[in-house]
């Protein structure tokens, strides 16, 4: 049976994706931040998984405005990255493995979990830019991928409590795989940012710093949490933490935590990084 082996989180900012682009591993705005993955790289060389299912928010490659459903799963062969505009070099694609897409899609479908099947996906920053941080130089190519897209641009957004549970629907489904993979979930996105509006700039390290405490040990703290009070405690794009809350979902009640950074401001972003490792 297939087995969820951990989870992992990280920011998905778009100007990393540019900075990996343009070597800027020690530059002393950036260093920082790349410095605190590699021991999350080594757990990954010691896990080994098969499979990473990479939670993330479309930011309107697939989906605009007019149609932007809540949950969305990948079915595809491969998913190729595609500009948005941020100059960044076209990369390797990233393999899929449709057959156990398909049966996360049939799974959590029949776990009353309604979720759109794209055959064909195009991933932007919010896929690529993790994938990147945790396999550096195109080494991701040895993992098969599932993007699972869930809705933080478009209100009304899907609650902590409904992506924890959705989380926990995927976890259930992953088991449920008769064939031996190991399956590692990458929750992305957050932690407190906020990019427009009067509250540009906002950054929220004691809610950040909950965040990273509560979140292997005590995730069911956040699911009474309604999105006003997510986007009033992290800014309006960390609502995005509803991502963490379903990676967390998927890995079951116990686990380790094995590594963390945190590190502000890259991008006018509080990046956080967990790893997290399931216990049986």
């Amino acid at each position: 049976m297939a087995t969820v082996v951990g989870g992992l989180t990280t920011s998905h900012i778009p100007a990393i994706g540019g900075a990996i682009a343009k070597d800027l591993f020690q530059d002393p705005y950036w260093k920082p931040f790349f410095d605190g993955y590699p021991p999350a790289r080594d757990w990954l060389a010691r896990v080994k998984p098969d499979v990473a299912v990479v939670i993330y928010n479309d930011h309107g490659l697939n989906f605009f405005l007019d149609k932007q459903p809540t949950f969305a799963m990948g079915a595809a062969a491969e998913y190729r990255n595609e500009d948005e505009g941020w100059g960044i070099p076209t990369i390797p694609a990233f393999r899929g493995d449709p057959k156990f897409s398909w049966h996360l899609i049939n799974s959590m479908v029949a776990d009353e979990f309604d979720l759109v099947t794209c055959q064909e996906m195009a991933v932007d920053h919010g896929f690529t830019v993790p994938m990147q941080l945790f396999w550096p130089d195109y080494t991701y190519t040895q993992v098969a991928t599932v993007p699972l897209c869930v809705n933080t641009v478009q209100h009304p957004l899907p609650s902590p409590r409904r992506c924890y549970r959705m989380g926990q629907a995927l976890g259930r489904a992953i088991r449920s795989y008769p064939e031996d993979l190991k399956v590692v979930i990458l929750g992305t996105g957050g932690l407190s940012h906020q990019l427009d509006g009067q509250r540009a700039g906002f950054i929220n390290k004691a809610f950040d710093t909950l965040c990273m405490d509560k979140i292997a040990d005590d995730p069911e703290y956040f699911l009474d949490m309604s999105i006003p009070d997510l986007v009033r405690e992290a800014g309006a794009q960390g609502a995005e933490f509803i991502l963490w809350l379903a990676m967390r979902g998927a890995l079951g009640d116990r686990v380790t935590e094995r590594h963390r950074n945190y590190h502000i401001p890259i991008s006018n972003t509080a990046a956080g990084l967990i790893c997290l490792e399931s216990v049986a």
